[in-house]
């Protein structure tokens, strides 16, 4: 019994899945082919997936079979564990080295893992022989999420437009990413530590504030866990006042979404810009529609959010950002992992709770020391300078963190 299987066996006796999931983690990539399949039919059995106990047991014993190789990835990829796809999609391409389904079923296991830099060297690989579509249009997307802007538009400049009318709203999100991008980079560095430049570019969603905690540890501005408070949300609100002032923006009403969080932010946020609130209503026009966190929003809300109407802005005070919500915000007032709301235990109206918000002190958490200096001026400035890339085409939903590295995946 090797190390892997002894975890993953000892933690399943334990009846502790995930335990047993993360103890493959870090090594997915040495353990030999038969053995990481046996180990991950143990995992699927303990899951009741019965398709990918079955794909895991062809793959043990046939490690050399590139479909059992392949429906063992494909099986992967499909339950939410791409790491454990990527060594069995790896070999099964170097065993069928021009196959294409190959390589795309290989790429999208790295995109899930946010292992972007590897996809894309996977892409360039391939060299004259990379067809245009999609394969061209995907090295474009996985160099920009590494964070390599110069490659993305030299190689975003030799693919054509797509003849499949299906890639045609890919193509057009993928310029406006790459037009944000260059204006993030005339505004900021936009380098590996730019956590609103990337964040802009590759979602057109424009950050408030960054976590005044664990910069240097891997949060880069990020929060894990944020145990939310009424001064979080109003300085959320305050920023938000300061791109809507910077940008020219001037929205004559506030829409309140139904959900009980949604409300109250909205209703807040009436309140400190001293505007009406009225009920949301997809088709309304100048209005800023407020949410709390867009992952609890009723689904067809929020599917009706992705066009924006004219004139209307969508503020989402936590974004996160290792479970993106399924349209990007206009504005975030920040980035948290895990949030506990403030008033989850308080049953006081939803107006009352409101009023604390508009009165608490909208001041920044000096926190560690750590986060570098983040003055309302550069904010200002800074929304000034994307403003032409700000509230343009539709709201999409980007999977991925993006360049600014984290211990996510650690």
């Amino acid at each position: 019994m090797t190390i892997a299987m002894d975890d993953v066996r000892r933690l399943l006796k334990a009846g502790d899945l995930p335990a047993a999931v993360r103890s493959l983690r870090p090594r997915a990539e040495t353990a030999p082919l038969p053995e990481l399949a046996k180990a991950t039919k143990a995992l699927a059995d303990a899951a009741g997936f019965k398709d990918l106990a079955a794909a895991a047991k062809a793959a043990a014993k046939r490690p050399s079979d590139p479909q059992a190789l392949y429906d063992l990835g494909y099986g992967c990829v499909e339950h939410g564990i791409a790491f454990l796809a990527v060594p069995p999609l790896r070999e099964a391409l170097r065993l069928v080295p021009e196959s294409r389904t190959l390589l795309a079923e290989l790429v999208s296991a790295l995109e899930d893992e946010e292992r972007h830099t590897e996809a894309a060297a996977l892409l360039t690989a391939r060299g004259d022989r990379l067809a245009a579509w999609p394969e061209t249009y995907l090295l474009v997307h996985h160099t920009l999420l590494a964070g390599d802007l110069r490659t993305a538009r030299a190689v975003a400049a030799r693919l054509p437009d797509p003849e499949d009318e299906t890639w045609r709203r890919a193509h057009a999100r993928q310029r406006r990413m790459l037009a944000r991008a260059e204006l993030a980079a005339a505004a900021g560095p936009l380098d590996g530590a730019d956590l609103r430049g990337w964040q802009f570019a590759l979602t057109g969603t424009l950050l408030g504030t960054y976590s005044p905690y664990g910069y240097g540890e891997g949060m880069a501005g990020r929060y894990a866990f944020l145990g939310d408070s009424h001064d979080q949300c109003r300085r959320g609100l305050a920023r938000l006042a300061l791109a809507l002032d910077a940008t020219g923006r001037r929205p004559g009403t506030v829409s309140l979404l139904p959900g009980r969080s949604d409300r109250i932010l909205g209703l807040a946020a009436a309140a400190v810009l001293g505007l009406p609130a009225v009920p949301y209503e997809p088709a309304r026009t100048d209005t800023l529609v407020v949410a709390y966190d867009l992952n609890d929003c009723d689904p067809e809300v929020a599917q009706s959010l992705r066009e924006r109407a004219d004139g209307q802005v969508l503020h989402e005070h936590v974004t996160r950002w290792t479970s993106p919500p399924p349209v990007s915000a206009d504005f975030s007032a920040l980035l948290a992992q895990f949030v506990s709301a403030p008033w989850e235990d308080d049953e006081r109206p939803e107006e009352a709770i409101a009023r604390d918000i508009a009165s608490a002190d909208p001041a920044a958490d000096e926190g560690d020391g750590e986060t570098p200096p983040d003055p309302d001026e550069a904010f200002r400035a800074y929304a000034a300078a994307v403003a032409p890339g700000w509230l343009t085409g539709t709201r999409d939903r980007i999977g991925s963190a993006g360049p600014v590295h984290s211990s996510r995946f650690a």
